[in-house]
C-alpha cells in the first residue's frame, strides 16, 4: 500500500517542471518533485507521493501526522 506522508522541505533546486526540493522525513531526506507544487519554499511542509509534492501541508498538522505514524509503530515501515 502507498501513503502520501507528510516532510518538510529543506533545500529547493532545479527550476520550472525540473525543479526539485531535499525533503526531510523523520530524519530521512529524500530528493522529490516540486513539478505540482511551484509555490513550495524551503521550511514548507508538503504532502508527498511516491516522490511527487502534491500539496502543502500545515506544519502542525505535518507534526501531529508524523507523532501518529511514530505511535502506530508505521513510521519505520513506511520510510523504508
Amino acid at each position: 500500500m502507498c501513503l502520501a506522508i507528510p516532510g518538510e522541505i529543506l533545500d529547493i533546486y532545479g527550476q520550472e517542471l525540473e525543479r526539485m526540493a531535499k525533503v526531510r522525513f523523520a530524519g530521512i531526506t529524500k530528493n522529490i518533485s516540486l513539478a505540482y507544487i511551484p509555490q513550495a519554499q524551503p521550511g514548507d511542509y508538503v504532502i508527498v507521493h511516491a516522490g511527487v509534492a502534491i500539496s502543502l501541508l500545515d506544519p502542525l498538522e505535518a507534526q501531529q501526522t508524523l507523532e501518529d505514524l511514530q505511535t502506530m509503530g508505521q513510521i519505520d515501515e513506511i520510510y523504508r
